[in-house]
């Protein structure tokens, strides 16, 4: 007999029904700061979070400048993340030190900034699946297009959205969701 048959009938012979798996919650994802220092996502519970993949030397870097202000804006209620990719035309090849530095002083950046991370691909950093793979957060499939693709978290935890890297951070689509 076909296994595959056999397998069905055994399943079905448990009368117990076939339970998806829950989607994965973003606050058990690991992830370190540009210093090293272990990111604990779920001390922002309560607090929407926006994730931009960032680059040094891309045409839409002078979107920090916007980040910082919608940051400066909505402090009390959003946790902007930055989180350094060189998968797009290799535009963020600089260390951790290089980094930092070209963030805080070309754009006087203060709102946190990850370890460097692969956005696509088979090293995909599990924050990146999560965000991308609607089998991890219950809402929606996408692909990391380019650079300062942002993605809009609630609160508790739920994907609210994704933007392309042609969207301001200080575009309605975003802020009607910080109001």
């Amino acid at each position: 007999m076909n296994p595959f048959i056999v397998f069905l009938k055994t399943l079905s012979s448990t009368n117990k029904p076939l339970k998806m798996s829950a989607p994965k919650s973003i606050y058990d994802i690991k992830i370190d700061s540009l210093q090293g220092k272990s990111i604990n996502l779920s001390s922002y519970q309560g607090k929407k979070i926006l994730f931009v993949n960032v680059a040094s030397k891309c045409g839409f870097t002078p979107q920090y400048k916007d980040l910082q202000k919608l940051y400066d804006e909505y402090q009390g209620q959003l946790v902007l993340i930055g989180v350094p990719c060189n998968q797009f035309g290799k535009q963020e090849p600089g260390n951790s030190d290089e980094i930092e530095e070209f963030c805080q002083v070309n754009y006087g950046v203060s709102f946190l900034i990850t370890e460097k991370v692969d956005v696509k691909g088979d090293k995909q950093h599990p924050l990146y699946t999560w965000l991308t793979s609607k089998s991890e957060n219950g809402r929606k499939n996408s692909s990391v297009k380019w650079n300062f693709q942002k993605y809009l978290v609630d609160e508790n935890g739920e994907l609210i959205d994704y933007y392309f890297s042609t969207t301001s951070p200080m575009s309605s689509k975003i802020k009607k969701h910080l109001q």
